[in-house]
């Protein structure tokens, strides 16, 4: 957590805070970043008080909402990814001149990394090409940090297919979206250990109209491992905080590339591209 402003910033207000604002920052400091990436609710259930309390503590920070303080600990987290360039950019980046923890977390960093693509089978990767391609709408959504693929995959998505969307953060637009959905539409959830309340609760509503799941999960398997139509268990040796989120990206970069062979966008993204041009 060290050099990150915002993990600073707070351990910096707790004192003068009232008390239900302090147990709002406690959970975000003995949980960081992960605990600040899911929806406010869950947020303010984790610490015990009112989501309204937890509005506050963010409005006394001085940030537009709690989307707002997400934003600046998201690029707080893409900042410290940069090491992340570092270990893996070339053969001799973390060099004799390193430190030896540095030199062994890029190895098991690019271990860690060999053994997700590796569970990304060719099968696995058509049928969920085919799911991708063909689902009336997409919807993503992911837990702590993993949310973060799942955004990457709705956004690169969209460009290659319409109906592609990040499932919402508020149980209203949840219960809109799930209200809408029918057989032809699929769901694809990130969900690793610490598995999430809130993400079983909304594949479950969803299978319940009849979507189906593309689950991306660990080792241990996600309790919705059952409801998969198409199941990727990726290993999660890791080097560092930021190694579960490569591996993560990594396969999401697998996912689209797939989709995109099924889907042959060339027009799209050439309109796309054009559009772009005039807005």
């Amino acid at each position: 957590m060290g050099n990150d402003p915002v993990a600073d910033r707070l351990s910096a207000v707790y004192p003068e805070l009232p008390p239900g604002e302090r147990a709002i920052v406690r959970v975000l400091l003995d949980d960081y970043p992960f605990a600040a990436l899911g929806s406010l609710r869950a947020l303010a259930e984790r610490a015990k008080v009112s989501p309204p309390t937890a509005s506050r503590l963010f409005d006394r920070l001085g940030y537009a909402g709690f989307a707002d303080f997400q934003a600046a600990v998201r690029d707080g987290a893409r900042d410290r990814s940069r090491l992340l360039e570092f270990v893996t950019g070339s053969p001799g980046a973390a060099d004799s001149s390193a430190a030896p923890e540095l030199r062994r977390a890029a190895e098991d960093l690019r271990t860690g990394l060999d053994g997700t693509l590796a569970a990304a089978t060719g099968p696995l990767l058509e049928a969920s090409a085919a799911l991708l391609a063909e689902a009336g709408t997409v919807w993503a959504l992911g837990g702590p940090l993993s949310e973060l693929a799942a955004e990457y995959l709705i956004r690169q998505l969209a460009s290659l297919r319409p109906g592609a969307h990040r499932v919402p953060d508020s149980a209203q637009a949840r219960a809109r979206t799930v209200l809408d959905l029918n057989g032809s539409d699929v769901v694809v959830a990130y969900d690793f250990r610490r598995y999430s309340p809130d993400i079983a609760r909304f594949v479950r509503a969803a299978r319940t109209r009849g979507a189906r799941l593309l689950l991306v999960t660990d080792a241990w398997e996600s309790p919705l491992s059952a409801e998969a139509e198409v199941l990727i268990r990726l290993p999660r040796e890791a080097a560092g905080p930021i190694a579960p989120l490569a591996h993560e990206i990594a396969v999401t970069e697998l996912l689209l590339v797939a989709a995109a062979a099924r889907l042959a966008p060339a027009r799209r993204l050439a309109d796309l591209e054009a559009l772009r041009q005039t807005l």
